[in-house]
Parts: C-alpha cells; sequence; structure tokens
C-alpha cells in the first residue's frame, strides 16, 4: 500500500508502503515520523543490491540490466542504488521510464538485448503484472521483482520482504494508538523478514535452467 502524502492529517495513519516514506514526504524520519503518520516500510538499504546479485546468479555473463520506472519521487532513489549495485556486478543500467500501461510494449521493445528486466515496486506494475508477465514472456526476458504475486502471474524471480510479516507488525502499531500511543512517537520500522519466489514454468518458457544452488534457497517454488 502507498501512504497518501498527508503528514499533517489529524486522523492517526498505520501505512505499509512499498516506497521510501522519507523521501516521499509521508515521513519526517523513520526514527522520529512526526505529524500522525507512523507505520511500516518494505524499503531497505541493501534490497536493490541484493536482487540484482541475484540476477548474476542466475545469469553469470549479466551485462545490461533494464530498469522499469515511473515518474514517481520514489523510484529515483531506487534507481541510483540499482546504478551502484550493476557497477559493482559490472554490469550496465538501462532505465525505462513510462507513464501508464499504454507505454510498456515500447519499453520492451527498448530493452531488447538486455540480460534482465527489473521493474520497480510500484502499484501500476502491480496492476498490470500480467500485461508485463506476458510481455516477458514474448520477449524472452527474465525478470526480476518484489513481490511475489508478480511471480505467481507469471514472473520468473521476486525478492522482498515477507508481506504477511509486514502487515502483522502494522497491526501491532494500531493496537499501539489504540491505547494511546502517538504516531509521532512510533519510528517506522524496515522490514526484517525477506522471501525468494521462482517459477521454474516461467523458467522452462524462457529457456533457462534455475542453478541448483538458487533453487535450494527459495521459500516458494512455482512449477
Amino acid at each position: 500500500v502507498q501512504p497518501a502524502r498527508n503528514a499533517t492529517s489529524t486522523i492517526p495513519v498505520v501505512f505499509v508502503a512499498a516506497i521510501d516514506p522519507v523521501a516521499t514526504g509521508v515521513a519526517a524520519s523513520l526514527a522520529r515520523p512526526g505529524g500522525n503518520v507512523t507505520g511500516v516500510t518494505a524499503m531497505h538499504a541493501d534490497l536493490t543490491g541484493k536482487r540484482l546479485e541475484l540476477l548474476k546468479e542466475l545469469l553469470p555473463k549479466l551485462s545490461r540490466i533494464a530498469v522499469l520506472v515511473r515518474d514517481h519521487p520514489g523510484h529515483a532513489q531506487y534507481v541510483q542504488e540499482a546504478e551502484l549495485a550493476a557497477r559493482t556486478l559490472g554490469a550496465q543500467l538501462q532505465v525505462l521510464a513510462v507513464r501508464d500501461p499504454r507505454d510498456f510494449e515500447g519499453a520492451f521493445s527498448a530493452a531488447r538485448g538486455a540480460s534482465a528486466l527489473l521493474p520497480v515496486d510500484d502499484a501500476v506494475f502491480t496492476a498490470h503484472r500480467t500485461q508485463l508477465a506476458e510481455l516477458a514472456l514474448k520477449n524472452r526476458l527474465p525478470t526480476m521483482y518484489g513481490f511475489s504475486d508478480m511471480v505467481e502471474a507469471g514472473g520468473l524471480m521476486a525478492y522482498g520482504p515477507h508481506y504477511a510479516d509486514l502487515y502483522r507488525r502494522a497491526a501491532t502499531y494500531v493496537d499501539k494508538i489504540l491505547k494511546g500511543r502517538k504516531p509521532a512517537d512510533l519510528p517506522v520500522e524496515q522490514p526484517i523478514k525477506f522471501e525468494l519466489v521462482i517459477s521454474l514454468k516461467t523458467a522452462k518458457q524462457i529457456g533457462l535452467t534455475i542453478p541448483p544452488n538458487l533453487l535450494a534457497r527459495a521459500d516458494k517454488v512455482i512449477r
């Protein structure tokens, strides 16, 4: 869930966000969010780098990674993290900016020749995950997502926070607020539990073999 940018609301708000609440102005800081808003963010400093490392393990000859983004204030930081991780792995980054699903086909055409596609965690991409999966299959392009739902819709891999755990932790904040705690005094929490999901079905469709060591570490395998 992406919270509304309204930290001055008089109604307490507890969020589970797939974006950086500080970069988007939802919270003043993670330690002291201020206003009447707090919650749990799915963002983590090492998350993007870990996704690229997993792609490198899958594709040892990884050379160019296409990153799919939208015009959103939280996406710039994601691109910066991806650029740093790509340089560390000796790969180039290709940024593909889209406004809405009508731009998806053009983005995939521009990504032709890329080793893999890394869509930013975004509500629009999640809502149109089936379309993205179909285009990736059509272009035989390996994909790495942040949500397991994207793999269940036909994506190849996902690595990210365990969202059921995030929602459970958010519920404890609701309980604290109902008992009199102020949201401004409750620090925004970051994920501590992660999951790796791999689709063997999709791998077979695009002609990839998942390395046994990588497959053994998956929390969920779709066959």
